[in-house]
């Protein structure tokens, strides 16, 4: 029997080399992609100084699990040239999992829900784009000033 197909968001951010063109490559390459939320650019958060970011957030109906996903994310970053130095450093591609329907993982090296969604505007901007219902507000604190909406991406080709 095949799994059931769940809703499923990643998000993608990019500061480095062709930003826009990682972002779409990347999205290009997702299985069931459903809707991508406009793109945002945004300071970055931690980590050296660096130029700002693109972000999106991709909403995806599957039969993935959270480990098939965060493979898919992981080829897509190397697919895009990122190389892992410094946490929180300047990176062509990065991608994480944020959310999974009915799914919670906590391993070393996967968390799902993603453990600072809720902290971040420029995860919750897009996100609530695509599921008004999973953001509830943006938290005082965060700066979602700075999470400036620049277009969108073509859709996916399907």
């Amino acid at each position: 029997m095949k799994p059931a197909r769940r809703r499923a968001f990643l998000g993608l951010g990019s500061n480095l080399g062709d930003r826009l063109d990682h972002l779409r490559a990347a999205v290009a390459a997702f299985p069931d992609v459903v809707a991508v939320s406009p793109i945002y650019e945004t300071a970055p958060v931690g980590g050296p100084e660096q130029g700002p970011y693109l972000n999106c957030v991709v909403e995806l109906h599957t039969s993935a699990d959270a480990r098939e996903l965060l493979h898919v994310a992981q080829a897509s970053e190397t697919a895009a040239g990122r190389v892992r130095g410094e946490r929180w450093g300047p990176r062509t591609l990065d991608v994480d999992v944020l959310w999974i329907e009915g799914s919670t993982v906590d391993e070393p090296d996967l968390v799902v829900p993603h453990p600072r969604m809720h902290e971040r505007a420029f995860v919750l901007v897009p996100l609530r784009d695509l599921a008004p219902e999973l953001v509830a507000e943006i938290p005082v604190g965060s700066d979602s000033d700075g999470v400036v909406r620049i277009g969108t991406l073509d859709p996916p080709v399907a």
